[in-house]
């Protein structure tokens, strides 16, 4: 009994986290967002890995409406232990207004996540993002690369939130 006792407890906690959307509590996201804009392929420059990302190379994100009013989201990354590529679709809705760039995500399921624009470039070339906690955290880019003036802008604004930037994954790109 007292082991389906801690079963329930740890899958509580699973579930507290993978349905958590708002975005941590001291992270500012960005308002007047415009979804037309940031649709499109994003590259992965820079993450926080997790299991579902773990040595992925070359990944990209690419966002689309959906009929429904939603996002359709691709995730795409080469593994070079498999020799193979992988990819996973989800689908995202704003969580409040069409202009404030907090999304709630899913990949399976019932189950959402927070997805949240919290650094976005005036042109869109390129954005910070977390999750719901400040264990998720990605930088993204319209090209491969970022110039280091950039890197380190993102990276500042990183760490003035809280974020461990040193735990950062650099993604290798073509």
């Amino acid at each position: 009994m007292r082991i389906w006792s801690k079963l329930g407890v740890i899958v509580t906690a699973l579930l507290s986290v993978a349905c958590s959307v708002t975005p941590p509590k001291d992270v500012k996201v960005v308002n007047n967002f415009e979804l037309n804009r940031y649709l499109g392929t994003w590259y992965e420059v820079a993450r926080l890995d997790h299991s579902f990302e773990s040595g992925l190379e070359r990944v990209t994100a690419n966002y689309s409406l959906r009929g429904d009013g939603g996002v359709k989201v691709i995730n795409r990354g080469f593994n070079p232990k498999k020799n193979k590529w992988q990819e996973s679709e989800g689908k995202g809705y704003f969580t409040g207004s069409t202009a404030r760039a907090a999304l709630k995500v899913s990949f399976f399921g019932p189950f959402y996540g927070g997805y949240n624009v919290i650094e976005l470039d005036k042109d869109y070339r390129y954005a910070l993002v977390c999750g719901p906690d400040k264990s998720y955290l990605w930088i993204l880019s319209r090209t491969p690369t970022l110039d280091d003036g950039v890197k380190q802008k993102l990276l500042q604004t990183a760490q003035q939130y809280g974020f461990d930037t040193s735990k950062l994954v650099w993604v290798k790109q073509p």
